[in-house]
């Protein structure tokens, strides 16, 4: 158990950084360009370029640069973020099953 606590905190903190569950929503229906999430996300584009370069470095998302004119860069999952997957589908489903419409209006405003 005592090997299993540190690696579970890593991952917990990882997950409960802010906007990082609702990216990857995104990625896990597709390769996305930056403009996409951008539009589809209520984050700002420094930030939701913070949270991508994050989980970059954390082998979870894959960017790869198109040399075209103009430069084309997308965002994917890993292996490692697509087996996320679940683990979103469960705190979505939880979160359908237990979060009252008014505790997300208190959190949004």
């Amino acid at each position: 158990m005592s090997n299993l606590c540190p690696k579970f905190e890593k991952a917990m903190q990882l997950l409960s950084k802010r906007w990082v569950g609702l990216v990857l929503s995104e990625l896990l229906s597709g390769t996305k360009r930056f403009s996409e999430m951008e539009a589809d996300l209520p984050i700002s584009g420094r930030l939701l370029s913070d949270r991508l370069k994050m989980l970059e470095k954390e082998g979870i998302v894959k960017r790869d640069v198109y040399s075209e004119f103009p430069v084309r860069i997308e965002y994917s999952l890993t292996e490692k973020g697509k087996s996320l997957q679940p683990v979103v589908a469960a705190i979505r489903h939880w979160a359908d099953d237990w979060v009252r419409p008014e505790e997300v209006e208190e959190h949004v405003n």
